[in-house]
């Protein structure tokens, strides 16, 4: 079986367009836990707390519209 995620863009099939999708909801993921333990080390930075909370913000944006149009595909 290919990998969906190495085939280029344009040669991929609706199904693997969904793979690739599901793939980065999932590195998503993956970051969004890295991210929450950053966000409980409590790193007595105002800056950085900040920061962190401001990439957790962006990521769940980012996973929903992923999520979105992985859903869009289906249809």
């Amino acid at each position: 079986m290919r990998s969906a995620v190495l085939q280029l863009p344009t040669a991929r099939t609706q199904n693997e367009k969904r793979q690739v999708m599901r793939a980065a909801i999932r590195q998503l993921d993956r970051a969004e836990l890295y991210l929450a333990a950053l966000a409980y080390m409590e790193l007595d930075d105002l800056e950085a707390e900040r920061a962190v909370n401001k990439l957790r913000s962006n990521l769940d944006g980012l996973r929903r519209y992923l999520v979105a149009r992985r859903s869009a595909l289906r249809d």
